[in-house]
This record gives C-alpha cells, structure tokens and sequence, in this order.
C-alpha cells in the first residue's frame, strides 16, 4: 500500500500575541520618531498625570514576588481524659495537627509570585496603570521614571523592581499582552543602553520579518530604536 504524502508544515500561524507584537511595533515607532500625537485617543479609567497620553489598554494582571506568611504557626496542646486508646488518639492527632501547620508556616515564609486579581492595564508614554476591578488601592501605578530595573522574562510579561512610597522594594511582574510595549517604552525612557533594547531582544527572534511574511508588514521599531527616531 503506497505511503501518504506527508503534508508539509506551513509557518506558524498568526497569534493574538503577534496582533499585539505588531501593534506595538507601530506604537514604538511613532515614540521614537515624534509621532505620537497622530494616533487616536484612547479612553482610560487610568489617573494619568497632567501632560501625560494613554496610548493602549488591555487585559493584565500583577504578581508580586513575597512570602505569605512569617514562619509562625499556632501550637496547640492537647489534655485528654478516658480509655487509653482514646488519650492516644487525641495526642496524636494533635501533633499530626501541629506537625501539618508548622509544614504550612514554612511553605508560606517562602517567597513566590502571588497574583492579584486580573484588571485593566492602561500603558502610557509615562508609565503603566494596572487597574484594579474592585477595589481602586489595589491598583498599580508603574511610573518609568521610578523603576529600578526591568526585564522582559516572556513576550507576553513584563517584570521590575522599584521602591515604593512606603521605602519597601517590590519585585514585580505584570502579565499582559502589552508587556514587551511596556518594556521597550520603559528602557525608552529610563534604561536606554539596556541589553534587551540594544540587542533588538524586546521582540522575539524574527518578527518582524515573520510579519512581513503574513502580509503584515510592521515599521522597523527595532532599527528606529537604536537609532532613536533616524531612517
């Protein structure tokens, strides 16, 4: 019986990520060329401050790098009266108890990520908003001009360190499809010899010519930044 033909694989197709990679591409390039009045306004519940211009929202959500708890636990003693067998079984199980939360206070004296809840994420040419559905002081302000340092660890999250208004350092990560316009206006405006920026690795490996591939062809935002706004 003859073979199949093996269909041969295409390229991948084309993502909501790339959508947004694409447009971000755009909204950089107009940054560095001075064109950023040209595009439409956007409408955001963000506090943006005066002179200030919201230039995308979208979906996100924060996770911050803590630990949930000290270490501590609530020892209990237990005092039991009856049938031996039922004095043991009480002191037993009490230590069991004792012996799950303790195990507990320790898994939660380590740090990890920990998510807030999902909210709105407004990026602007000054920093990022991440809005909080409910509860308005859960929010998020980002102000570039205040991080300490910024990384972009997945095309789709964005991490930083900054000091907040309390003088406590916070680590950061926001989860959006915004993060990589996030990371190239922040190195932008704060950290513009950062390796990410000057190596083109605030977009993945070929997009742009992947872009032009599909039939979406982006203006050169990785040649535009490192030459700050030249053709």
């Amino acid at each position: 019986m003859p073979k199949r033909p093996v269909p041969s694989q295409g390229p991948p197709p084309w993502t909501a990520l790339d959508e947004y990679l694409w447009h971000t591409c755009e909204i950089v390039a107009d940054v560095v060329q001075g064109q950023v009045d040209r595009r439409p306004l956007v409408a955001t519940v963000a506090p943006l401050p005066p002179g200030d211009r919201a230039l995308v929202t979208g979906p996100g959500r924060s996770f911050r790098w803590m630990a949930l708890g000290d270490g501590s636990y609530h020892h209990t003693n237990a005092f039991a009266v009856g049938s031996p067998a039922f004095v043991i079984g009480s002191l037993l199980g009490n230590a069991v108890g004792n012996s799950s939360r303790r195990a507990a206070a320790a898994r939660d004296a380590q740090p990890r990520w920990v998510a807030a809840d999902p909210g709105e994420v407004t990026v602007s040419r000054m920093g990022a908003f991440i809005i909080h559905p409910v509860k308005p002081t859960d929010s998020v302000f980002l102000y570039w001009s205040g991080l300490d340092s910024i990384d972009l660890v997945a095309p789709d999250v964005f991490q930083t360190h900054f000091v907040n208004t309390s003088g406590t350092g916070v680590a950061l990560r926001v989860a959006t499809p915004w993060a990589s316009l996030m990371f190239a206006l922040a190195a932008l405006a704060r950290f513009p010899a950062h390796p990410r920026l000057v190596e083109r690795g605030w977009l993945p490996p070929g997009f742009e010519q992947r872009s032009a591939a599909f039939g979406r062809p982006c203006r050169p935002a990785t040649d535009l930044v490192l030459g700050r706004g030249g053709t």
